[in-house]
């Protein structure tokens, strides 16, 4: 695979708007260009002083179902989708301008976002981008789950999750993040949830902007909508796992394996990383470049409603 050498951001600001998905409120988000070294930047347009709150560890806080981020008395929920559409496009430099607490959830999955930040278009800057490099394995886990972090040339994820009892099963995916293959293999995957698991999640605050619009719903047997890849429910993990690793604040050079987690994990891995003084930060002009390797993917024959075909 080969890593950006040097930082991007947006070529033109682009706007859109929908609900949220646990708020159930409507919200419009401004992305604009951003200068090199800025970061991911969350800004609270609806607030007296339009505090920010920056894409980063630090500013995680426990939540149900989402990434939670908080500086201050400002916090903004649901923040996944779109950094790992920031993430898997490589865009490094962006201001998110937000007029409510929550990210629209748009179609639940990456692809909205991935496809207007595609419109925009992608500048790269003058500044080097910076790599972690994984020196030694680093993990994570509570009972049978886990995140693991091994070294690796490029930058791989594989995920694995379980529900014996519905049609999602058994599922493993494995992805060589920025491949090329961002947009049409794994944005389009959709959050998904089983039906016993909705009035419990709502009687609890949450989801009150989930739909069938926005969200693959199962029960003990079958699925309510047509899958976009047979496998749609893990990857959409793999969406998940890639916005929470961009929290770093630079890409790294590793495998990580994740089985039944969940951004709890996700988070606490990256922070375990941090500690532990198992990444080396160097520039990627520093690095030897490889060339990206075709994936062969098990895929759903049928064309998404997006008009995305599911394959390679």
């Amino acid at each position: 695979m080969s890593f950006c050498l040097h930082q991007r951001t947006l070529s033109q600001s682009i706007s859109l708007a929908g609900i949220g998905l646990h708020s159930g409120d409507r919200v419009n988000c401004h992305l604009h260009p951003a200068e090199v070294n800025h970061g991911r930047v969350f800004v609270r347009t609806d607030l007296s002083d339009s505090p920010s709150i920056r894409a980063d560890l630090k500013a995680v806080q426990p939540a149900a179902l989402s990434t939670y981020l908080v500086h201050g008395y400002a916090g903004i929920q649901t923040t996944e989708h779109l950094l790992a559409a920031l993430a898997g496009l490589g865009i490094d430099n962006c201001q998110i301008e937000v007029s409510g607490a929550e990210l629209p959830i748009l179609d639940g999955s990456a692809l909205p976002w991935v496809t207007a930040l595609l419109q925009a278009g992608i500048q790269a800057q003058s500044a080097p981008r910076q790599v972690g490099i994984l020196s030694h394995p680093v993990t994570v886990g509570s009972g049978p789950s886990f995140v693991s972090a091994l070294p690796y040339e490029g930058l791989r994820l594989t995920y694995g999750i379980d529900f014996p009892d519905s049609p999602i099963r058994d599922q493993w995916h494995s992805w060589e993040v920025e491949a090329g293959s961002f947009a049409s293999t794994i944005a389009p995957a959709r959050t998904f949830t089983r039906e016993q698991d909705i009035e419990p999640a709502r009687r609890n605050g949450l989801i009150k902007g989930g739909s069938l619009e926005n969200a693959l719903v199962c029960d003990l047997d079958s699925w309510r909508q047509p899958l976009r890849f047979e496998d749609e429910p893990v990857r959409h993990k793999l969406i998940d796992l890639l916005g929470d690793l961009s929290l770093l604040g630079y890409p790294i050079r590793a495998h990580i394996l994740a089985y039944k987690a969940g951004h709890s994990l996700h988070h606490q891995l990256s922070q375990r990383l941090l500690d532990s003084g198992a990444l080396t930060l160097v520039t990627a002009e520093s690095q030897p470049q490889q060339s990206s390797r075709p994936e062969k993917l098990q895929t759903n024959p049928e064309r998404s409603a997006t008009g995305i075909t599911a394959g390679t």
